[in-house]
């Protein structure tokens, strides 16, 4: 009875390492604070934000009734998203009467639901 070992197309088959590499990019990586970074995509991989965030993309400021009209959701569900949007610098709020406006804080979550979006509907040949 002959027993096949099914390999693993994703892993190495040798156990070897470039040494420069992995010193040069580890320097690189060790200086760097990936805690403020997962938050953000933690954040915005949570559809309902992710909808939230992409709506403050498309209107320069919306409410939060408009906004959860846009989402059809309640009230305290948007503002409960929108209060984390908020701690974690992708939205700020201002207070105008009774009312409470919320834009993108950063041009930079701009730009990276916008790459999101395009990279989502890229054909990539899978």
């Amino acid at each position: 009875m002959s027993s096949k070992i099914k390999k693993n197309p994703d892993v190495c088959e040798v156990f070897q390492y470039d040494e420069k590499k992995v010193k040069r990019v580890s320097s690189v990586i060790e200086k760097e604070d990936m805690v403020p970074v997962a938050a953000i995509f933690k954040a915005l991989s949570d559809p309902t934000r992710m909808k939230i965030t992409y709506a403050l993309v498309l209107e320069d400021e919306l409410c939060v009734c408009d906004i959860a009209h846009i989402i059809q959701a309640t009230i305290a569900t948007t503002s409960h998203h929108l209060r984390l949007l908020k701690n974690l610098g992708i939205a700020k709020s201002r207070k105008e009467g009774k009312l409470v406006f919320y834009s993108i804080d950063d041009h930079h979550i701009t730009h990276l639901v916008q790459t999101g979006l395009i990279h989502s509907k890229e054909d990539r040949g899978k």
